[in-house]
């Protein structure tokens, strides 16, 4: 087999492989589940020798010494969904955030991250010499492989293979090959508190057998996963897999047979999730990975019938506007996909969109503070406009919001908020003009 001689010539050590960056250069490094880690560890090791070295990437997990405040001046980092690393790596002066739609994914690799070397984490080859892109890589490798001039593939024995569109490439598309063997940072589902399986349960009920549905990230999404059991022929669209899936799958739930769009297949672009959950991607025929712009196109989503997107939120003001990803200037996650998913499938014949949030927070600097309020600290991004919204869900019920007044929004908002604040939010509401002459 040609290809194998192929591999062969362009297999180096990682500490070669990284020789091909430059000061000045663009790389990419990967995103969430399929980060290039062997190769991003090894970079840093030339970073006395770098200046002004843009990565980029996105939902980093596992701790990134390029992040540190020593790698000022000699890398930055370019995100469009800050994880716990890029969180880091902002307050050391090293990250940057980019807000942009999932769905638009392709004009922040070409545009944005515009990388000129690009480090991929891929799967072995199969037996005609293609290496998959793995759990997450699917959702825009192909863009970033686009905008790119170098490519290095880090081989990673690891790596499931994952089926689907924009999948995969052939070993004689690679400038460059390193192997490793290391699991991909992971997440297990933690036991949701009672708080959440209030939550869980007031969406569970408004999901019909049959329906196709979408998880955010999250305990309050995977309450929703596992309070799913006794439903029957579920289909899944969803940028995120989860373990929650896996679950419904194996149970039967899960089986595909309605779906409008790849009947049978479980469609997704990333995933997040346990090394079981990575296990059972590989090589199975039932999932189906392709990019965010397919995946969260709003029309694509509105292809399937009875169509359920559940996400979740920061908190909710009395209009109904929703803050997913700030508090203030703080950013704390992304824009992500929320709005792709909740017009998407409020378009779908028979669709529902929610967005789940618990009535209130508690901290040890402010106590407990209601997540249903007012208004929000002043510079908070909206990623929901009110115009968008359907149902808002608290552990204190579900309101679709979408053909009420803003005075009986607030209302109904205001009922959805912990006892210990409605009285409050109410006189602010009045005192605000919201409630008009009341």
């Amino acid at each position: 087999m040609k290809w194998k001689d192929d591999y062969r010539k362009k297999l180096k050590t990682a500490a070669e492989a990284v020789k091909c960056v430059r000061s000045g250069d663009r790389v990419f490094i990967g995103a969430a589940s399929s980060i290039a880690q062997t190769l991003a560890d090894a970079l840093y090791q030339r970073m006395d020798e770098l200046h002004d070295v843009t990565l980029s990437g996105a939902l980093i997990l596992a701790p990134q010494k390029c992040f540190g405040r020593d790698a000022r001046g000699h890398f930055s980092f370019s995100t469009f969904f800050m994880g716990p690393q890029e969180r880091m790596g902002f307050e050391n002066g090293v990250v940057e955030y980019c807000s942009i739609h999932l769905s638009r994914i392709d004009h922040w690799c070409r545009i944005v991250a515009r990388p000129n070397i690009a480090f991929l984490d891929v799967s072995k080859p199969d037996d005609e010499g293609y290496v998959s892109f793995g759990a997450t890589g699917p959702a825009l490798f192909g863009s970033i492989i686009e905008a790119s001039e170098t490519i290095v593939l880090q081989v990673n024995d690891r790596t499931p293979y994952v089926y689907g569109q924009e999948n995969r490439m052939h070993i004689s598309d690679a400038d460059i090959i390193i192997e490793t063997s290391h699991l991909q940072p992971f997440v297990r589902d933690s036991e949701p508190n009672d708080e959440e399986k209030a939550i869980a349960s007031h969406i569970v009920s408004e999901i019909p057998d049959g329906a196709t549905i979408q998880l955010g990230i999250g305990r309050i999404a995977g309450a929703v996963g596992y309070g799913l059991g006794n439903h029957r022929d579920l289909g899944v669209h969803t940028e995120l897999m989860t373990d929650s899936m896996k679950y419904l799958y194996e149970k039967g739930v899960i089986t595909g047979r309605k779906k409008k769009l790849l009947p049978g297949k479980m469609t997704a672009s990333f995933t997040f999730g346990s090394p079981e959950l990575y296990d059972f991607l590989d090589r199975n025929n039932d999932m189906h990975f392709a990019p965010y712009t397919y995946v969260n196109n709003p029309y694509t989503i509105a292809q399937h019938d009875d169509f359920m997107s559940i996400n979740t939120a920061l908190m909710v003001d009395l209009t109904g506007q929703v803050h997913s990803e700030a508090i203030g200037l703080s950013q704390y996650s992304g824009t992500g996909g929320q709005l792709d998913f909740v017009r998407g499938a409020q378009m779908s014949k028979g669709g529902k969109s929610f967005i789940a949030l618990s009535s209130s927070v508690e901290s040890s600097k402010r106590g407990r503070t209601s997540r249903i309020v007012l208004s929000a600290p002043p510079g908070t991004a909206v990623t929901t406009p009110r115009t968008e919204v359907q149902y808002v869900v608290t552990e204190f019920g579900c309101v679709n919001l979408k053909d009420l007044t803003m005075q009986k929004r607030a209302l109904a908002l205001i009922e959805l908020a912990h006892p210990d604040f409605r009285e409050d939010l109410l006189e602010e509401a009045i005192k605000a003009g919201l409630m008009g002459n009341v």
